[in-house]
Protein backbone atom coordinates (compact mmCIF):
# COMPACT_ATOMS: atom_id res chain seq x y z
CA UNK A 1 0.00 0.00 0.00
CA UNK A 2 1.51 3.49 -0.90
CA UNK A 3 1.92 6.47 1.65
CA UNK A 4 -0.75 8.32 -0.06
CA UNK A 5 -3.79 5.98 0.58
CA UNK A 6 -2.81 5.24 3.95
CA UNK A 7 -3.00 8.88 4.65
CA UNK A 8 -6.03 9.58 2.88
CA UNK A 9 -7.65 7.13 4.37
CA UNK A 10 -6.51 7.75 7.78
CA UNK A 11 -8.03 11.46 6.57
CA UNK A 12 -11.28 10.03 5.76
CA UNK A 13 -11.43 8.00 9.23
CA UNK A 14 -10.55 10.80 11.23
CA UNK A 15 -13.26 12.99 8.98
CA UNK A 16 -16.10 10.56 9.88
CA UNK A 17 -14.86 10.39 13.56
CA UNK A 18 -15.63 14.06 13.25
CA UNK A 19 -18.69 13.75 11.60
CA UNK A 20 -20.16 11.04 14.00
CA UNK A 21 -19.08 13.00 17.25
CA UNK A 22 -20.06 16.19 16.48
CA UNK A 23 -23.77 15.90 17.50
CA UNK A 24 -22.76 14.56 20.86
CA UNK A 25 -20.18 16.81 21.51
CA UNK A 26 -22.04 19.65 20.65
CA UNK A 27 -25.23 18.63 23.22
CA UNK A 28 -22.86 17.79 25.66
CA UNK A 29 -21.07 21.31 25.50
CA UNK A 30 -24.57 23.23 25.63
CA UNK A 31 -25.74 21.39 28.41
CA UNK A 32 -22.64 21.69 30.20
CA UNK A 33 -22.40 25.40 30.19
CA UNK A 34 -26.57 25.90 30.83
CA UNK A 35 -26.21 23.85 34.02
CA UNK A 36 -23.17 25.65 34.91
CA UNK A 37 -24.65 28.79 34.39
CA UNK A 38 -28.09 27.66 36.38
CA UNK A 39 -25.79 26.68 39.57
CA UNK A 40 -23.62 29.77 39.33
CA UNK A 41 -26.94 31.86 39.39
CA UNK A 42 -28.44 29.97 41.72
CA UNK A 43 -25.45 29.03 43.82
CA UNK A 44 -26.95 25.20 43.96
CA UNK A 45 -23.47 23.08 43.84
CA UNK A 46 -24.85 19.59 43.52
CA UNK A 47 -22.99 17.01 41.22
CA UNK A 48 -25.80 15.03 40.30
CA UNK A 49 -27.43 18.73 38.89
CA UNK A 50 -24.01 18.51 36.31
CA UNK A 51 -24.22 15.33 35.56
CA UNK A 52 -27.79 13.83 35.22
CA UNK A 53 -28.85 16.37 32.64
CA UNK A 54 -25.67 16.15 30.18
CA UNK A 55 -26.53 12.36 30.44
CA UNK A 56 -30.10 11.98 29.30
CA UNK A 57 -29.25 15.01 26.92
CA UNK A 58 -26.15 12.93 25.11
CA UNK A 59 -28.48 9.78 25.21
CA UNK A 60 -31.67 11.31 23.40
CA UNK A 61 -28.99 13.05 20.85
CA UNK A 62 -27.46 9.16 20.62
CA UNK A 63 -30.88 8.52 20.25
CA UNK A 64 -31.81 10.36 17.71
CA UNK A 65 -28.54 10.18 15.38
CA UNK A 66 -28.39 6.81 15.90
CA UNK A 67 -29.14 6.35 12.16
CA UNK A 68 -26.53 9.28 10.79
CA UNK A 69 -23.87 7.51 12.55
CA UNK A 70 -24.64 4.25 11.44
CA UNK A 71 -24.90 5.39 7.66
CA UNK A 72 -21.73 7.20 8.00
CA UNK A 73 -20.01 4.72 9.29
CA UNK A 74 -21.58 2.00 6.58
CA UNK A 75 -20.56 4.62 3.82
CA UNK A 76 -17.02 5.18 5.09
CA UNK A 77 -15.99 1.22 5.36
CA UNK A 78 -18.07 0.01 2.14
CA UNK A 79 -16.88 2.64 -0.43
CA UNK A 80 -13.00 3.01 1.36
CA UNK A 81 -12.37 0.34 3.82
CA UNK A 82 -13.71 -2.95 1.56
CA UNK A 83 -12.24 -1.87 -1.85
CA UNK A 84 -8.83 -1.47 0.28
CA UNK A 85 -9.41 -4.90 1.05
CA UNK A 86 -10.81 -6.61 -1.73
CA UNK A 87 -7.84 -4.66 -3.86
CA UNK A 88 -5.15 -5.90 -2.22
Amino acid sequence: MHEVVFYDTLRQGLWTAVLISTPMLAVALIAGVSVGLFQALTSVQEMTLTFVPKLLAMLIVYWATMGFMTTALVDFFTGRIVPLIAGG
